[in-house]
C-alpha cells in the first residue's frame, strides 16, 4: 500500500480546506503533521497517524510521497531529518540545508512568503491570481479539481448555542485588517428578525464547529469559520478587506463580500480603519438576506 506523508500543521482554516487532497490519496496509508491546536480539525478515521511534532515522526520513515505545505524552513529541516520518500512535493531540502520547493509545487510557493521571486512580487502574483487553492493544490499534484469536499471529523459534540445565523467577528491578531468594522451594527439590524448568536470561545474545536452547525447561517470574515461552514454545507456570508478571495472555492455556498479597496491593503499586516470599512452595513445586510433564501431552499431540498 502506498503510503503519504502530509506536512500541514495551521493556520487552522488552512488545515480544514488541505483536507481535501485527502481524496487524492484515497487508500493510501495516510500519516499528517500538525499543530496541536488543530489536532482535533482532522479525520482520524482516514489516518493511520497524526502527528503534533516532527520527533513523533519515526526515525528513519520512508514515504511514497511527502507533501509539505508549511513555508517553515525550520520545521521542514525537522521533518526530513526523520523521514525521506521518494517523491517529494512542497518544501524540501535540497544540498544539505538549503531549502527550496519542487518545481511540481511553484504555482503555489511563488505566491507565498518563501517565494523564489521575493515578497513583493508574491503578493502581486496572490493579487492577479483566480484559481482556488484546492484548483492549485490539485493541479500541482497531477489532478483536476472537481469540487471535492472538505473531510471534517464525522463526530461532533452536542452544543446548545443554536439559532438562525451564527456570527465570528474576529478573524485572530496575525491579519488586524480581516476583522470588519460593522458587526455590532449588522447584529442589531439582523437581531430584529432572526435568533443571531455570537460564537463564544469553546475549549475544543469540535464544540467550535458543532456551534456553527446549529445554525442556518454563517457571517464571518475570512477565518476559519468560513471553512467549518462550507465544510458543514452550511451557507456562509464572508468579508475580504485584505486577503484573496479568490483563493476560497466556494462550494455554491459562500457570499463573498469583497472590498473595492482590496488592491490597496492586499496582504497588509498593518492596521487601518478605512480597509475594516469599506463595505457597508446595506451591504451585508443584503447578502445575508439573499444567504437565507439559499439556506432556506437547501433545507426544502434535503427534506
Amino acid at each position: 500500500m502506498s503510503s503519504i506523508l502530509i506536512v500541514k500543521l495551521g493556520a487552522a482554516g488552512d488545515v480544514v480546506r488541505t483536507t481535501t487532497i485527502l481524496h487524492i490519496f484515497k487508500g493510501w496509508e495516510i500519516d499528517w503533521l500538525v499543530s496541536e491546536e488543530n489536532k482535533d480539525l482532522l479525520p482520524h478515521s482516514l489516518l493511520r497517524n497524526s502527528f503534533t511534532d516532527p520527533d513523533q515522526i519515526p526515525e528513519g520513515s520512508t514515504y511514497d510521497t511527502i507533501v509539505n505545505l508549511e513555508d517553515d524552513a525550520a520545521i521542514t529541516r525537522r521533518v526530513f531529518k526523520k523521514a525521506k520518500s521518494a517523491d517529494d512535493f512542497g518544501l524540501i531540502i535540497r544540498h544539505g540545508e538549503e531549502v527550496g520547493y519542487t518545481d511540481n509545487s511553484a504555482e503555489w510557493f511563488d505566491m507565498s512568503l518563501v517565494s523564489r521571486y521575493g515578497l513583493r512580487k508574491a503578493n502581486e502574483l496572490k493579487l492577479a491570481n483566480r484559481f482556488s487553492y484546492q484548483e492549485i493544490l490539485f493541479r500541482c499534484l497531477g489532478h483536476t479539481f472537481s469540487g471535492e469536499q472538505y473531510i471534517l471529523p464525522n463526530r461532533l459534540p452536542t452544543t446548545d448555542l443554536k439559532g438562525d445565523i451564527a456570527v465570528a467577528p474576529f478573524a485572530g491578531k496575525r491579519w488586524p485588517m480581516k476583522n470588519w468594522f460593522y458587526f455590532d451594527e449588522l447584529i442589531d439590524l439582523l437581531s430584529k428578525d432572526f435568533r443571531v448568536n455570537v460564537l463564544p470561545q469553546r475549549p475544543t474545536m469540535l464544540e467550535h464547529c458543532a456551534d456553527i452547525s446549529n445554525h442556518r447561517l454563517m457571517i464571518c470574515n475570512d477565518s476559519l469559520p468560513m471553512h467549518l461552514a462550507l465544510g458543514l454545507g452550511i451557507p456562509v456570508v464572508s468579508f475580504f478587506t485584505c486577503t484573496s478571495p479568490w483563493e476560497i472555492y466556494d462550494y455554491s455556498l459562500l457570499t463573498k463580500l469583497i472590498s473595492p479597496r482590496l488592491d490597496e491593503f492586499f496582504y497588509q499586516r498593518r492596521f487601518v480603519p478605512d480597509a475594516v470599512k469599506s463595505i457597508s452595513v446595506k451591504a451585508a445586510y443584503d447578502a445575508t438576506l439573499r444567504a437565507l433564501v439559499i439556506s432556506d431552499a437547501q433545507h426544502v431540498a434535503v427534506r
